[in-house]
């Protein structure tokens, strides 16, 4: 069985004489009261016969559900998460948080009861600076945080 491929963006900016990264904090119940490795980089599956970097894009306006800024996209490479791996374009560009009204999906819960609900992919968004992000973002995905860090150096 081939292994998953999920694409996304990760939106980062100056502030301060800092970078920070856009995060988005995982939706649903089973994430509602997690901080740490509960945030993530808008991203999702790639289709097939989709491009990697289209999928990107599509994730990007479905996850937050504003369009993806323009700006030249930098390929931060591929890491493994859990049973996919992950392939993430850095992008500066400013986002206002409070403009993201983020898709959903339905997933049931409690566990095994049958019953369906309708989560938010991404509950809210935020701002982080790139020593933070590293250690509330999903664990693999902090690779990509470092790799921006040493673009940003």
């Amino acid at each position: 069985m081939p292994r998953l491929l999920s694409a996304g963006i990760l939106l980062h900016r100056r502030r301060d004489d800092r970078t920070e990264v856009l995060l988005g904090h995982l939706g649903g119940p089973f994430w509602a009261r997690k901080h740490e490795r509960a945030w993530s980089i808008p991203k999702g599956v790639v289709e097939d016969g989709e491009e990697p970097i289209d999928a990107a894009r599509r994730e990007f306006t479905e996850e937050l559900g504003v369009p993806v800024p323009t700006g030249p996209l930098v390929d931060l490479g591929t890491v493994r998460q859990s049973r996919k791996d992950v392939r993430i374009w850095a992008l500066e560009a400013d986002l206002d948080p409070e403009t993201v009204d983020p898709g959903t999906f339905e997933m049931e819960w409690p566990p095994r009861s049958g019953r369906m609900i309708q989560v938010p992919e991404l509950d809210r968004v935020a701002w982080f600076d790139l020593e933070t992000s590293a250690t509330v973002v999903v664990a693999a995905q902090a690779e990509h945080v470092h790799r921006l860090a040493t673009l940003s150096d």
